[in-house]
């Protein structure tokens, strides 16, 4: 078994006032979300009572999270191969099953990356780089349930940079 690691998050509630929460409709969905020297993120509630739309739901943090990991998995394992890479954009879906109370649990995460190469790469190797960073993606591993990797096919390249002659 590998060594530990510990993240600390703080969460603060905001959108308390003098009724709290009186009733499901009086209380604000405001909350903070921190980690030391860093930051604040001001996030609500997905759901749409009191619910402040310009903030961010942890329900897109969750999906951003798993397409982070995975972007980093990809940079590495690319590097790690001689690959380079000059750019990586993934447009990440997540989907929810809502039930009775309101609330149900993720059914899947698709990651859509598009990768710009240094110099040509063909679909087969950018497939095995794909899964070889979802392989390793340590948020999605983490999960019970699909997170499928659908990258832009054909990778798109640009030239490989010419060496400055001086």
């Amino acid at each position: 078994m590998g060594a530990l690691q510990t993240y600390h998050v703080t969460v603060d509630w905001t959108g308390a006032d003098e009724r709290g929460t009186a009733s499901y409709t009086s209380y604000s969905r405001d909350h903070e979300v921190r980690v030391e020297g860093k930051p604040t993120l001001l996030a609500t509630s997905d759901l749409k009572v009191r619910t402040d739309v310009s903030r961010y739901r942890a329900e897109e943090l969750f999906v951003g999270a798993i397409s982070q990991a995975q972007m980093l998995w990809f940079l590495r394992t690319a590097a790690r191969h001689d690959i380079v890479v000059l750019g990586y954009a993934d447009k990440a879906t997540g989907t929810q099953r809502v039930e009775a109370a309101g609330s149900g649990p993720f059914v899947e995460v698709v990651l859509r990356p598009r990768v710009t190469y240094a110099g040509e790469v063909g679909e087969e190797l950018a497939a095995r780089l794909h899964h070889e960073a979802r392989e390793h993606n340590h948020i999605a591993r983490s999960v019970h349930f699909p997170v499928r990797v659908e990258p832009a096919v054909p990778a798109r390249s640009v030239p490989a940079p010419v060496p400055a002659v001086e």
